[in-house]
């Protein structure tokens, strides 16, 4: 029996993402200005904003997991959106509120394994409400919605940041709050989920993990996330000092530039998946991290006296909106199809441990070479990462990751 895509369910499922997206946009653009308010250096800056990565480490994966094992009244995944997505809010709220470090770096630790418990199964659920053949297109749609959290975080935020630096992390706090009640009220796990696949043999997280990594062709493919990550977040984190510091201008300048990128992925969000399912998602992939390559040396070769420099950036930025969503629309449901029987929820816990790992890497590394170097660092930087991503990507050759349709 052929099951058509649920374009409402799927927009509806779409809120879980665009909580996700515009927690993390608020968190990464601001909370390096936050913590510069008690800090001076930018590696310490990063290592702090690493450290929420560190315990989604060991528990994304282990949540992704349990959610295979549970049934509940509720469904599997939403017991841990139940308990992850309000707590989430509730920190959030907290973080601005703080009067010292150490009180800051708790609100967001705490804020952070709160995301870390429902990060994961609100993910998982795409697949489980929806067929095979419409994965890209249904990601396209929920990434669509992550977009528009972006864009709230880049343009409201920045606006809102110059009134009060807590009103961006309070507005963030309401959104999971609306966005939980909507996934709540809309999303019944026992209705809407086509089926729960089923492990031909039980199997324990370790063995889950180990299945994962034999797998010549979903190592390389989880070696390329690492790497794309590790380019974007490194830019993502650091391009608001690096406007400030570098180019000399505003921080509220700087998150616009930003929401050119957020901007340019909400309209090529849905095209990359139909792209993708078009000519396969690897090709689709490829594709943008190559122009991501090219679109990052450019940004490095602009200097802060060129005129009309902003515009030029702000330009190129719609570019490299459009070749990450080439990558990110097609990447997790690549993942998602490479999954063995019964281990989706395994394998989606494994796409954020390496997505993690890259947010851990990534703000301490370049940290560490801008206070060598400089903030002129920054798109070098993300250009290398993504070169090296281009070759993981490259390496994949496994007939679920050559079909579009698969």
């Amino acid at each position: 029996m052929e099951h058509k895509l649920d374009y409402k369910k799927t927009f509806t499922l779409g809120f879980g993402f665009f909580a996700i997206s515009i927690t993390w946009s608020v968190y990464n653009a601001f909370m390096p200005l936050l913590l510069g308010n008690y800090l001076k250096s930018a590696a310490l800056i990063g290592f702090i904003m690493t450290i929420d990565n560190y315990l989604a480490l060991f528990i994304q994966p282990a949540v992704g997991f349990y959610s295979d094992k549970i049934n509940t009244k509720f469904g599997r995944r939403m017991p841990f959106i139940m308990v992850g997505m309000p707590l989430a809010a509730v920190f959030m709220f907290l973080i601005p509120q703080t009067k010292s470090l150490y009180a800051l770096v708790f609100a967001l630790l705490f804020m952070n394994l709160s995301m870390s418990i429902y990060r994961s199964p609100v993910i998982a659920l795409m697949p489980d409400i929806t067929a095979k053949q419409h994965r890209s297109k249904s990601n396209s749609i929920i990434n669509f919605m992550g977009g528009i959290g972006s864009l709230i975080a880049y343009l409201i935020g920045g606006r809102l940041f110059e009134l009060n630096e807590g009103y961006p992390f309070i507005l963030s706090s309401f959104l999971i709050l609306f966005s939980f009640g909507v996934l709540f009220l809309k999303i019944k796990e026992h209705r809407d989920v086509l089926h729960y696949e089923s492990a031909e043999e039980k199997r324990n997280l370790i063995q889950g993990l180990g299945i994962a990594w034999k797998d010549k062709n979903a190592r390389n493919l989880l070696f390329a996330i690492c790497s794309w990550f590790i380019a974007y977040n490194g830019i993502e984190t650091f391009f608001t000092k690096y406007g400030q510091s570098y180019l000399g201008i505003q921080p509220a300048q700087a998150t616009t530039t930003l929401a050119f990128i957020s901007l340019s992925f909400l309209v090529f969000a849905i095209p990359a998946g139909i792209i993708g399912t078009k000519i396969g998602k690897k090709n689709t992939i490829r594709m943008g991290v190559g122009l991501a390559v090219i679109l990052t040396l450019t940004l490095y070769l602009l200097k802060p006296q060129q005129s009309n420099m902003l515009l030029y950036m702000r330009i190129l930025f719609l570019g490299v909106g459009f070749a990450w969503a080439s990558i990110n629309i097609n990447s997790y449901p690549l993942v998602a199809d490479m999954s063995p029987l019964g281990l989706l929820g395994t394998y989606t816990g494994v796409y954020y441990l390496f997505s993690s790992i890259a947010n851990i890497i990534s703000p301490v590394l370049l940290g560490f070479l801008i206070d060598l170097i400089g903030y002129q660092i920054v798109f070098l930087y993300g250009a290398f990462f993504f070169g090296l991503a281009f070759l993981f990507i490259s390496q994949v050759h496994d007939k679920r990751a050559e079909n579009g349709n698969d």
